[in-house]
């Protein structure tokens, strides 16, 4: 399996956990010309911007190992964008979903930074 091919599926996997976690997506894949964030929902009165990340093995690290604090500025930038361009004022965090792909199964972590 290709890295692109199990990143898309692991963004799919991601939107179907978070849902049942309660979490609404409201946006995938929002660019700028600063960067990009892969998910973007509302929990409650909450905006959380989320880096998924999703592996299919630890050789090269933990997917959250992938998330870095260069990485994470660049999250904070397009997220800062995103919220005065639609004018939002509502309290907003950051979280990363690591997600391991393990056989057919997927195990998830959400990872608050």
């Amino acid at each position: 399996m290709n890295n692109i091919y199990l990143g898309k599926l692991g963004e799919e996997k991601a939107i179907e956990f978070l849902k049942k976690k309660g979490y609404k997506i409201i946006e995938r894949n929002y660019r700028t010309k600063r960067g990009e964030i892969d998910l973007i929902a509302k929990k409650k009165r909450e905006i959380i911007f989320i880096e998924v990340k999703t592996r299919s093995s630890d050789k090269f690290g933990l997917p959250e190992e992938a998330v870095n604090k260069r990485k994470l500025k660049k999250i904070e930038q397009v997220a800062l964008t995103y919220l005065d361009s639609k004018k939002i004022n509502l309290p907003f965090r950051f979280e990363v979903l690591s997600i391991m792909k393990v056989g057919n199964d997927f195990k998830f972590q959400i990872i608050n930074v």
